[in-house]
């Protein structure tokens, strides 16, 4: 009975986590409406209220609702392929040094070349409808690479001995040992590279400019100067980003616990 209390002084005296996060949105919400309201220009910035209005538009439109699918579908095609080459290669970097030679280079480009460039080359190479998927490849795959390589290299050197002791054959030491040991850190890898991904997929988008996306309304929001509709996109994408992460989390956290519960 004590600890509510003392999460509540923690809080500033606000009822809870929850309270405190929707009194900071609305204390920006306000900000953001008393500045559109001193500037008093559309082009410049609009208010909360007009963006939630253009937003409801937006969303009463198929064309809304297929632009997003497809960015996601895309999107996530990249990024599913990305994390799979990560988990695939990792532990070949850890069996081979010649293989963790090779790969080093490679991953470090991957992480350093800003993804403007990658974007421009990659368009001379495929068409700008797999352009998105490319790009996602691109931001996951280090990212996932390096994390799970951590895992295995951190993986309890005394669980190993262990399972030769008890002569556990490879197959199972891989799935009683590594797989545990890594899975945290695959885990951490993914809820990154999701957000990473998924901005990097629009921004691709955005210069590419595939049919029926999310990337070509923002761009054509800010060629005909359509501020509302330039915010009501972003808004759509900061929701479904903070919608996929905590799915994505959910889910990974579910598959973590059924997987430690098995015998």
């Amino acid at each position: 009975m004590s600890g509510a209390p003392n999460r509540r002084r923690a809080a500033g005296g606000l009822p809870g986590t929850w309270g405190a996060r929707l009194l900071a949105i609305a204390f920006w919400l306000l900000v953001w409406q008393l500045a559109a309201t001193a500037i008093g220009s559309r082009i410049v910035l609009v208010g909360p209220v007009e963006v939630l209005a253009r937003l409801a538009e937006l969303a009463g439109t198929g064309e809304f609702w297929r632009s997003v699918a497809t960015s996601l579908s895309r999107i996530a095609l990249g990024f599913v392929a990305g994390a799979l080459s990560g988990v695939a290669l990792a532990p070949a970097a850890r069996c081979s040094r010649v293989a963790r030679e090779l790969l080093a280079p490679v991953m470090g480009a991957l992480k350093a070349v800003p993804v403007a460039s990658f974007v421009i080359l990659v368009l001379m190479w495929v068409p700008s409808s797999e352009l998105s998927v490319v790009i996602a490849w691109i931001m996951t795959m280090p990212i996932v690479y390096t994390n799970v390589l951590e895992g295995i290299e951190q993986t309890d050197p005394g669980l190993l001995e262990m399972a030769r002791v008890f002569g556990i054959g490879p197959v199972q030491r891989i799935r009683l040992v590594y797989v545990t040991q890594v899975l945290p850190y695959l885990r951490a890898a993914l809820s990154l590279a999701l957000g990473l991904t998924w901005k990097a997929g629009v921004a691709a988008e955005v210069i590419g400019l595939p049919d029926l996306t999310i990337g070509e309304h923002l761009y054509e929001a800010k060629v005909y100067l359509d501020t509302p509709s330039l915010f009501a996109w972003t808004v759509a994408i900061v929701v479904l980003s903070v919608g996929l992460e905590a799915l994505a989390r959910r889910a990974l956290d579910a598959a973590l616990r059924r997987w430690e519960a098995r015998p």
